[in-house]
């Protein structure tokens, strides 16, 4: 028996592979630094429903060796935290970093840029794997969807003040707030990063139609992201991997050659989770 688990700011999924046949599930945001308790009760529920899935008692289902790749896990002691918080005996916590090279690269060599509702770039060269980024949403996750639904509020509520342009973006973003500019200011009170993350959608499919705003905003994501990989030493020719569900987008706007990956973040855990079984490691 393996268990991944690869649990982000919008989703959590979990798969098991027992007897040879590989049962997932998914369900609600699990990041650990931005609600801790709310994303440990997601993946405890995530387990008990594989459980369920896969026709096994939980209690035997929780002694398999697990790779949990997890948003917010920015140090030993919150990983720590995250393993003594669950009943899993052989569980092996990291950021997601890991699982998501893993699971894109397999053992090439490249980097891998994963924009999803947070974001971070990895490369993975001379056996070795560096990354950057991945610091959350209150202080990094540039590029991503969070970011740029932030962003995309930041310049609506400048343009209201006359001190930006105002575009096709910021009209309708607007009207999606009953054209009332306190409406956002309430939205922002709350708004959590998969919130901002729900508007990502429309600044892309903006800056694809030639909206001035959606293509500026794009292209400060793309800037970011060409600095981070000269930071981590890729070189043009090396593989290069956009993942999430906006890393793809920005391809147009990087103008360099991509490749899909290789499978997802989820199939890195589990593949993680069979190398440490087989090494005989122990958390």
């Amino acid at each position: 028996m393996l268990l991944g688990i690869d649990g982000g700011g919008t989703s959590c999924r979990a798969a098991a592979v027992v007897g040879g046949l590989r049962h997932e599930v998914a369900l609600g945001p699990a990041n650990v630094s931005t609600g801790f308790d709310a994303a440990v009760a997601t993946i405890g529920g995530a387990l008990r429903l594989l459980a369920e899935r896969a026709g096994l008692p939980p209690e035997v289902l929780f002694q398999a060796p697990a790779h949990l790749g997890l948003a917010g896990v920015v140090s030993g002691a919150v990983a720590a935290r995250v393993r003594a918080a669950l009943p899993l005996s052989r569980a092996t916590v990291t950021d997601d970093r890991p699982t998501t090279i893993a699971g894109a690269l397999g053992s090439a060599e490249g980097a891998v840029v994963a924009i999803g509702t947070g974001s971070f770039l990895g490369r993975q060269a001379g056996g070795r794997i560096c990354g950057l980024g991945g610091w959350g949403f209150f202080l990094g996750d540039q590029a991503s969807g969070a970011w740029l639904g932030r962003r995309c509020l930041e310049e609506v509520m400048l343009a209201v003040d006359g001190l930006a342009a105002e575009t096709g973006l910021c009209r309708s973003i607007l009207a999606d707030h009953g054209g009332d500019p306190a409406e956002i200011v309430r939205f922002s009170v709350t708004a959590r990063p998969a919130d901002y993350a729900g508007l990502a959608r429309a600044v892309v499919a903006a800056a694809g139609a030639g909206d001035p705003l959606g293509a500026r905003l794009m292209a400060e994501g793309a800037d970011y992201i060409r600095r981070g990989l000269a930071a981590l030493g890729w070189q043009r020719g090396e593989t290069l991997c956009l993942t999430g569900g906006l890393g793809p987008a920005y391809a147009e706007w990087l103008g360099e050659p991509v490749v899909p990956a290789r499978g997802s973040a989820l199939d890195g855990a589990l593949s993680l989770a069979a190398l440490a079984a087989a090494r005989g490691e122990e958390p």
